[in-house]
């Protein structure tokens, strides 16, 4: 055990001088952008780790995404957000036939999640989209959006429909540079200011 020890840290030794040594010509603007390029480097690395998959609405990963949504919205709407308050999305809604539930995976850990409502005359609804704060920017909920705009499409779907609230400015930004069109209400969700839809 003693042996393996020492043999680790020699390798670490030998790694911070050759490390040491690719540095050491460089200026410190080379350097800070090095860095800031193996972070791309690893942000890519990845997103490009990250898994979507259908998942059961009752299941445990399901409802860690819920509650850290709900969280989220309760924190960034002028009035908070109570989901009774909200019109529903319930478990039962999210299974097939009436819909599905898409979950992103990083390692083993959900990071988001994003839902589906089949409604009559070839539509649905487009439901609990959320991204955790720490694959931000990595395309995650990119990726999810094209996950569910192919999965409603497979099932015969011709136009798809959101709502969302003002605050999330991020959300309305994806949605509009993914070609979704504002429109009028289509529903009475009291948390809403902007609706959209999209032909597929």
């Amino acid at each position: 055990m003693r042996c393996r020890s020492a043999e680790r840290a020699l390798l670490d030794r030998r790694s911070d001088e050759l490390a040491e040594s690719v540095l050491a010509p460089l200026r410190e603007t080379q350097r800070s952008r090095l860095v800031e390029a193996m972070g791309v480097v690893e942000r890519l690395l990845t997103a490009g780790l990250v898994d979507v998959t259908i998942e059961n609405p009752a299941s445990a990963a399901a409802a860690f995404c819920f509650r850290s949504y709900f969280a989220e919205l309760d924190t960034r709407f002028e009035t908070g957000f109570d989901p009774t308050l909200s019109n529903p999305a319930d478990v039962a809604e999210l299974v097939e036939p009436r819909g599905v539930l898409l979950v992103a995976w990083l390692r083993h850990e959900p990071v988001g999640c994003g839902a589906l409502k089949f409604g009559d005359g070839g539509h649905a609804e487009i439901k609990r989209m959320w991204v955790t704060r720490s694959v931000r920017g990595l395309g995650v909920g990119r990726r999810l959006l094209s996950e569910l705009e192919r999965t409603a499409s497979r099932r015969g779907v011709a136009t798809l429909r959101l709502e969302t609230n003002r605050a999330l400015g991020e959300a309305i930004g994806l949605y509009r540079s993914a070609g979704y069109a504002e429109m009028e209400a289509f529903n009475d969700e009291r948390y809403a200011h902007h609706w959209f839809e999209k032909h597929l």
